[in-house]
């Protein structure tokens, strides 16, 4: 029994080797650029599934709130530890004002900032207004850039917090997207009123400090950062003290060290890391993802099976020279297969190669004329993805070249 399954296992290694081998001649020592061009065809569309899936994911994890330079990021979790602004929002971090100052007096942190972010509608003197997405943070003495906007115009700290008790000296300060400064037709030094749903009667007046351009992100969301506190105090979520996220800066290993300590039970992420599973949190990324997936699937299949038909159709005088020495069906059929197989898999590996090329040109392209960072992300994940892919291309591929194949008989290869 064994001495059968050493001898299957033997067979199976020398048709692969025959094939490896057969593919090797028609690829370089012949004219024909029948089999050259099939590995190109796979290797151009797994270059561009790539592309495509890294732009994806790029857009999944570049939302306008998420606009950041920050080098860690703390987000719910677990609901355990966690609060929901009146129990119908997505869960929020709590107690974020107490918790990030005591993060950023850690070494190898520079500053820790909770995040808030809520539609609120401002209204200008003469009666424009707008929804807006305001983002409350707590700015410090270095310009940061959150929800892709510059807090250097803000003044430091958030002096309406006072430890809790939300009233203190409110600063009054709003940074105006140029998308929301437009439609709210504001310049800087103008008055704003903004309301929430939340807002019980209070209508705090804001000025525009500055009007800056997003960098990154969503350049058409109307967005605008404030300090943390009054907008926690407009929205109700003074009250335990919540926030969407939490931002760390500083040396990467001890924010997310501190992160941990405050918060062991949220989401740690390090904003140096790409993480594939947000694909599924974005529904437009997702969508653009499968149907990438799929396009690419069915081209690269059909390319492979049309090529690879009329490869075998050519070489049917070698296969009927195989079966007159006594290669079994099956052997012919497993050369076919392994050959299909073979070809798949060089060029996704080639493909691999040009996509991580095209989503390098494509961020630099991108970084030097309409965005100020990476617009596609790359990650090791791709690799087997790109491989898988091709492999599952190959087997929708193979029954047509491996129909060709059957129908080879010594004696019509005689005939002709």
């Amino acid at each position: 029994m064994a001495d059968d399954r050493e001898r299957r296992h033997t067979r199976w290694l020398g048709i692969a080797g025959l094939s490896a081998t057969r593919l090797w001649k028609r690829t370089v020592r012949t004219r024909s650029g029948r089999l050259v061009a099939t590995i190109f065809a796979v290797a151009l569309t797994i270059a561009l599934l790539l592309l495509v899936t890294g732009i994806a994911l790029g857009l999944a994890e570049g939302g306008i709130a998420t606009q950041d330079d920050a080098d860690v990021r703390i987000t719910p979790e677990d609901e355990r530890t966690l609060s929901a602004v009146d129990g119908v929002e997505e869960p929020n971090l709590g107690a974020t004002n107490e918790r990030a100052e005591t993060i950023s007096f850690q070494d190898g942190v520079e500053h820790a900032s909770p995040v808030l972010a809520e539609p609120v509608r401002l209204e200008t003197a003469d009666g424009e207004s707008e929804t807006v997405l305001l983002v409350g943070i707590v700015p410090d003495d270095e310009p940061r850039t959150v929800a892709g906007l510059s807090t250097a115009a803000l003044e430091p700290g958030d002096p309406h917090y006072a430890d809790g008790s939300y009233d203190g000296p409110r600063e009054g300060e709003v940074v105006l997207s140029r998308t929301a400064a437009e439609r709210l037709d504001a310049t800087a030094d103008d008055d704003l009123t903004l309301s929430s749903a939340r807002t019980d009667g209070e209508s705090p007046t804001v000025s525009v400090a500055a009007v800056d351009e997003p960098a990154g992100g969503d350049a058409e969301t109307p967005v605008a950062l404030v300090h943390l506190s009054e907008l926690q105090s407009t929205s109700g979520a003074a009250d335990g003290e919540l926030a969407d996220r939490i931002l760390v800066w500083g040396d990467s290993e001890s924010a997310t060290a501190a992160a941990t300590d405050a918060y062991p039970d949220a989401g740690i992420e390090s904003t140096g890391d790409t993480n594939p599973s947000s694909l599924f949190d974005d529904g437009l990324a997702f969508a653009t993802s499968v149907l990438a997936l799929i396009v690419g699937m069915a081209i690269c299949a059909s390319f492979v099976a049309t090529t690879m038909g009329m490869t075998v159709n050519e070489d049917r005088a070698t296969l009927a020279i195989l079966a007159a020495v006594g290669f079994p069906t099956h052997t012919r059929l497993g050369i076919v297969a392994f050959s299909t197989a073979l070809t798949t898999i060089c060029g996704a590996l080639l493909g691999i190669a040009l996509g991580v090329v095209g989503i390098h040109v494509v961020n630099a392209v991108a970084g030097a004329t309409v965005a100020s960072g990476a617009v596609a992300a790359m990650h090791p994940l791709f690799v087997p993805y790109a491989i898988g892919v091709a492999l599952v291309s190959g087997l929708i591929a193979v029954p047509y070249p491996l129909a060709v194949a059957a129908r080879t008989t010594i004696l019509a290869e005689v005939e002709r």
